[in-house]
C-alpha cells in the first residue's frame, strides 16, 4: 500500500463528512455553527485536492479528524452548552462549562503537528533546534488571530455573537484561551515529535514509490548558503 492509496485517510474523511451532516442537523445557533465549523468546511476539500502531491502522515490525519469532531460538537451545541461539559461542570463543581477550554487546548495541540509537518517538509528547519519553538510560536500566533476574529464578531454581531464567544462571564477568557492553546502546542511538541518524525521518514519512502512530489529532507549545506543552527 502506498501513502496515497492507504485506506485510513479515506475512512477518516468519510467520518468527517458524516459528522458534518450530523452537526449541521438543527444546531442551537446556525451562525455559531458556521463560524465554528468553517475550518472543517475549508480544510477538508483543501486536503483532498492536495493529497496526491502532498499526502499527510497518519498521525496528522487522525489528529485533524479528532479536532474536526471537537469543532463540530462545539458548533452544534455552542461551546458553553455542550452536554458533556455541563455534566463535568456539575460533577466536579466547576464554575463554567469546561468544553471551551478543552477546545482551545486542541487548538494548540493539533495545529502543532500540522505546522511541524509543513515546516519539516517545506523548509530547512527539519532537524533544527528552532523547529519546536517556531512551531509553538506559530500556534500561539494563530490563537491570537482567532481571538481577534472573535473580537470582530463581537463588534459586528453584538449580543448575537455571545454564543460564538463562549466567554461565560469570564473577563479573562481571551487570555485563558491563548494560554490553553500555548499549553496544548507545547505538550504536543514534547510528546509527539519522535512519533511524528518516524512517520515523516516513512512517508518520504512511500511517497517516492507512489510518485508523489518529493518533500524537503534533512538540511544539507550548499556552497554560498548559510546553514541554520541546530
Amino acid at each position: 500500500m502506498t501513502a496515497v492509496r492507504r485506506p485510513l485517510p479515506v475512512l477518516l474523511a468519510g467520518a468527517v463528512v458524516v459528522g458534518m451532516v450530523l452537526s449541521a442537523w438543527a444546531p442551537k445557533d446556525r451562525t455559531t455553527w458556521f463560524l465554528e465549523t468553517v475550518w472543517v468546511l475549508v480544510g477538508l476539500p483543501l486536503i483532498v485536492l492536495a493529497w496526491r502531491r502532498f499526502p499527510l502522515t497518519g498521525l496528522l490525519c487522525c489528529l485533524l479528524t479528532v479536532h474536526a469532531v471537537v469543532l463540530m460538537v462545539g458548533g452544534h451545541y455552542t461551546y458553553a452548552q455542550v452536554p458533556l461539559g455541563n455534566w463535568l461542570r456539575d460533577e466536579l463543581g466547576l464554575e463554567r462549562n469546561p468544553y471551551d477550554r478543552f477546545g482551545h487546548l486542541m487548538q494548540g495541540f493539533v495545529p502543532a503537528v500540522l505546522v511541524r509537518e509543513l515546516l519539516s517538509r517545506t523548509s530547512p528547519l527539519r532537524g533544527s533546534r528552532w523547529l519546536a519553538p517556531l512551531t509553538v510560536c506559530a500556534c500561539l500566533a494563530f490563537s491570537a488571530v482567532f481571538e481577534m476574529l472573535e473580537w470582530l464578531a463581537a463588534v459586528v454581531g453584538g449580543q448575537a455573537a455571545d454564543a460564538f464567544l463562549a466567554t461565560q462571564g469570564d473577563v479573562w477568557d481571551t487570555q485563558w484561551d491563548m494560554f490553553c492553546a500555548l499549553v496544548g502546542a507545547t505538550v504536543s511538541v514534547l510528546v509527539l515529535s519522535r512519533l511524528h518524525d518516524r512517520q515523516l521518514a516513512a512517508l518520504e519512502v512511500t511517497s517516492s514509490y507512489s510518485g508523489a512530489a518529493p518533500t524537503a529532507g534533512r538540511r544539507t549545506s550548499t556552497r554560498g548558503t548559510t546553514p541554520l543552527p541546530r
